[in-house]
């Protein structure tokens, strides 16, 4: 080991002060590196980074360590965490100075978190503008809007869907009537609103039938009197 390396720091501290998780980190040098979150009540975590060797193949059976460093292997995680959203992004990662991070560092990523938050809030709004469609509204954009705890129309949470018993389509809660096969699911609220279908003129005409012969008089055996209140037709007394 060169004096250059010997002087290198053993082990530094990523800094994480938001509350996103990550998934592990993989690197040929040192594996796979969970960079920790904070947990409820914790303003900030702390990731311990130390140095590796590398292995560079130099063919014909050849290999040559490099050295590197906790410093170098640290800002490499921050500059992918951070830019995982693209240029300018941020996520609150950076590698502090000193075992635990300063007010002055934590300031500054906090500052620096939340300009990017609202940059992403401002791009939703645009978006909403131009299209009212929840759609098209990432998730980044809206854990952004509730990490600042801000109310936007844009910013909801889908409610689960049921399911009709007849074509199996998925339907709100509470419909009347599903719209997908017309199946009527609550009678008696789509017949408040005017939903339930129309009889047919044969079952106009076999329900007028009913009535009237309920209402007829019955004889002494039950069955209804045929021709009651009717004058009997008079006989032909004509002579042939």
């Amino acid at each position: 080991m060169t004096p250059a390396t010997a002087t290198e720091k053993k082990s530094v501290s990523l800094v994480n002060i938001s509350t996103e998780k990550w998934p592990p980190r993989h690197r040929t040098y040192f594996g796979s590196l969970e960079v920790r979150s904070p947990e409820p009540g914790e303003p900030y975590a702390i990731t311990p980074i130390r140095s590796c060797k590398g292995v560079m193949d130099l063919g014909d059976k050849r290999i040559h360590e490099i050295f590197i460093s906790a410093q170098e292997i640290a800002e490499d995680l921050a500059r992918e965490l951070n830019g995982d959203s693209g240029e300018g992004s941020f996520h609150g990662v950076f590698v502090a100075a000193g075992p635990q991070p300063t007010d002055a560092e934590l300031a500054g990523a906090r500052r620096q978190l939340e300009e990017f938050q609202r940059r992403l809030v401002a791009a939703a709004d645009l978006e909403w503008e131009r299209t009212k469609n929840p759609m098209f509204i990432t998730d980044l954009e809206r854990r952004a809007a509730r990490q600042l705890g801000v109310e936007k129309p844009w910013l909801y949470d889908p409610k689960p869907m049921a399911e009709c018993p007849v074509c199996a389509e998925k339907i709100k809660h509470g419909v009347a009537v599903c719209r997908s096969c017309g199946a009527i699911l609550d009678r008696e609220k789509a017949a408040q609103y005017g939903l339930t279908p129309k009889r047919t003129r044969r079952e106009r005409g076999d329900a007028s039938a009913e009535t009237e012969v309920a209402g007829k008089p019955a004889n002494e055996t039950g069955e209804q009197v045929q021709g009651v209140g009717k004058q009997p037709a008079p006989e032909n007394t004509d002579l042939k």
